[in-house]
C-alpha cells in the first residue's frame, strides 16, 4: 500500500491562506489530513513538515513519519487511530518524535474523523510542537519531586514511592543520619553544613543498584533497593558507603568530615512498608547505640 504525503504549492505571500500557513507554522502549528481511501494519502501544511524536520513538498508516506514516533507514542496512537476510524471518535495524544536530524521533539495531536454514510473517511486537524511547553512542566515536576537542596528525592516522593509500590518490588530500605551535623553548622556555619548535605546525597545517589536515594528529613537520608538483591553484597556496599561519606569535604578554603549511622532492613513477605520502616530505623538506632560512624542490620 502506497500512502503519500503532498503540499500543494503555496499561493502569492498576499493570498490570505498562504499567509495562514506561514504564520501557524512559525508558531509551530500545522494542519493535516488523512484520506482512508485504499492509499491513505497524507496531506501537510508546511508547518507540520517542519515539525517532522522534512523538506517541504518532498513525498512522505504514513509509514515513514509513523516510525519517527517513540514505541510508547507510537503505540498509543495506534491504539487512538483505530477507535477514531472505527468509531468516528476525536482524540488528542501528546506524543514524542525523533526527526531524521536525530532531534527529539514534543508534538500534541488534535484528531478529529469526517464520516460519511455511517463510515470514517478521513481523519484531520491540527499538530502542534509543544517541546518547551514539557520541558518547562518537567522542570516544574522534578522541582516538585526533588529536595530543593540537594537534588536527590525528597521526602513526598520518597513516600509515594515507598508505600505505593508493589511490596515485590522492594528488595531492602537503608535510612542514614548525619552524626552530630549540628556541629558542622554550628563550627563552619550553615553554608558549610548545606554543603555537607549535598556532598553526602551526591554520595549516597552512587549506591549500587539504588533505585531511590532521597533526603526525608534535615539530616536524614534513605536508599530504597530493587528486589532480589543480594544481602551479602548489600552488606558490603553499605559498609563501604560509610566509609566513602566519611571522606573529607572541601569548602570555601576549609576541610572537615562527618560520618554517618546506618540501618539495612532486607524485606519478606511478612513485612509490610511500615515494618520495613520500622525494621530500618531500629538498626539505625543501633549503629547510634553502638558509637556512630557505623552500620546495623535488622
Amino acid at each position: 500500500m502506497h500512502m503519500v504525503a503532498r503540499l500543494d504549492p503555496r499561493p502569492e505571500p498576499t493570498d490570505l491562506a498562504a499567509l495562514l500557513d506561514r504564520a501557524t507554522a512559525a508558531a509551530g502549528i500545522g494542519a493535516w489530513a488523512c484520506d482512508l481511501g485504499d492509499d491513505e494519502r497524507l496531506t501537510w501544511s508546511a508547518g507540520v513538515f517542519d515539525l517532522f524536520g522534512l523538506p517541504h513538498h518532498n513525498p512522505v508516506d504514513r509509514r515513514m513519519t509513523l516510525a519517527m514516533y517513540d514505541e510508547p507514542s507510537r503505540l498509543a496512537l495506534e491504539r487512538l487511530r483505530a477507535d477514531a476510524v472505527a468509531y468516528g471518535s476525536g482524540f488528542s495524544l501528546d506524543a514524542r518524535i525523533i526527526r531524521p536530524d536525530g532531534m527529539p521533539r514534543w508534538i500534541r495531536l488534535q484528531v478529529e474523523t469526517e464520516r460519511r454514510h455511517g463510515r470514517t473517511v478521513r481523519l484531520y486537524g491540527v499538530k502542534q510542537d509543544i517541546t518547551d511547553e514539557r520541558a518547562r512542566w518537567d522542570a516544574l515536576r522534578r522541582q516538585a519531586e526533588c529536595d530543593a537542596l540537594t537534588g536527590i528525592a525528597g521526602r513526598a516522593t520518597f513516600q509515594r514511592e515507598f508505600h505505593d509500590t508493589d511490596a515485590a518490588d522492594v528488595g531492602a530500605l537503608v535510612l542514614i543520619d548525619l552524626d552530630h551535623f549540628k556541629q558542622v553548622n554550628d563550627t563552619h556555619g550553615h553554608a558549610a553544613g548545606d554543603e555537607c548535605l549535598c556532598t553526602v546525597a551526591r554520595r549516597l545517589a552512587r549506591f549500587p543498584g539504588a533505585t531511590m536515594a532521597a533526603r526525608i528529613g534535615g539530616d536524614e537520608f534513605a536508599i530504597l533497593l530493587p528486589a532480589g538483591v543480594d544481602r551479602a553484597a548489600t552488606c558490603a556496599a553499605l559498609d563501604r558507603l560509610v566509609e566513602i561519606c566519611a571522606q573529607p569535604i572541601a569548602f570555601d578554603g576549609r576541610v572537615f568530615s562527618i560520618r554517618v549511622s546506618a540501618g539495612l532492613a532486607m524485606a519478606d513477605a511478612r513485612r509490610s512498608p511500615n515494618a520495613l520502616f520500622a525494621a530500618a530505623d531500629a538498626a539505625l538506632y543501633a549503629a547510634k547505640r553502638a558509637g556512630r560512624g557505623c552500620a546495623r542490620i535488622a
